[in-house]
């Protein structure tokens, strides 16, 4: 009997998500999280993330006259909106944690209903690959039990129990980065021949779109740099999970689940690409500041 590996992959990601998110929770207050929602510009991300990245993933697949499954796949991400690792991104470009925490745990839920009408709707433009299966209470119960539950423990532990929270804290990130690890390698050596098979044409078009929605995410972010930084993260990586979860229930046996796996690796290397010449940058300017710099 062949082994099956998508649910070690399942447990894998959510015991990531879950740790991940309830570490960046331990750093946050509930107060710094609202404050930083009140000031940002929530109407002006909700309409990039689900009217604009849509409509540039269908411009782009039907620019690069993509197959039906490809397509699909493509649109299946660019309707899932702000993956939770926006916020372990943020703290690695020192960013506004608190807004990047706010905005993965709302933008997500909201996901649940709006989604399902975005992807509906984009993929009347491109060939029928099958009818969309989406069941709210489930994806619902999934992004809550994911991201706002971890979001909500870590804070409430930070404010009952300080020091214990302290001491969890980069235990917990350790542990949740290696299994976020083993979880990208199980889903690779998974699907290894299926994403190779995908071809160079929709990865090229994927990454076209991340970088035009960073952008779009950059200038929409406001006056603040960090803020910038953290909705320009969130518009650009899409929330993989979330995709792949209506792409098995959508379209098995398909080759709509390897479009999904494949262009979602391009979003995360491209993510940490980013993170990495905003690290640099920032950590430049600091040495130039500090005189240090050769």
């Amino acid at each position: 009997m062949p082994f099956d590996p998508i649910p070690l992959i399942r447990v894998l990601t959510m015991a990531c998500l879950f740790g991940l998110l309830l570490a960046v929770g331990l750093r946050l207050t509930l107060s710094a999280v609202t404050e930083s929602l009140r000031k940002c510009r929530l109407g002006a991300v909700l309409a990039a993330n689900f009217i604009v990245v849509p409509a540039m993933v269908l411009v782009l697949v039907k620019s690069f006259r993509l197959d039906a499954e490809m397509a699909a796949g493509m649109i299946l991400l660019g309707a899932s909106p702000f993956a939770p690792v926006v916020p372990v991104f943020t703290r690695m470009v020192r960013a506004d944690l608190a807004l990047a925490a706010g905005l993965t745990a709302l933008v997500p839920l909201l996901s649940a209903f709006l989604t399902p009408l975005v992807a509906k709707l984009a993929l009347q433009f491109v060939s029928r690959v099958g009818d969309l299966q989406f069941r709210v209470p489930a994806i619902l119960l999934m992004l809550t039990g994911t991201i706002v539950v971890p979001l909500a423990l870590g804070m409430a532990m930070r404010s009952l129990a300080p020091r214990f929270s302290a001491r969890c804290l980069r235990p917990m990130e350790i542990l949740s980065e290696v299994t976020g690890a083993l979880s990208l390698a199980v889903v690779v050596v998974a699907e290894h021949k299926s994403i190779l098979g995908v071809g160079f044409k929709p990865l090229l078009a994927m990454a076209i779109g991340f970088e035009l929605s960073l952008l779009t995410g950059y200038m929409l972010g406001g006056t603040e740099r960090a803020a910038r930084r953290v909705v320009a993260l969130g518009t650009s990586n899409r929330n993989i999970a979330l995709a792949l979860l209506v792409a098995v229930a959508s379209f098995p046996g398909t080759a709509v689940m390897s479009a999904v796996v494949a262009n979602g690796m391009v979003l995360i290397l491209l993510g940490l690409a980013h993170v990495g010449i905003w690290r640099f940058i920032r950590d430049r300017h600091l040495a130039v500041r500090a005189g240090n710099a050769p």
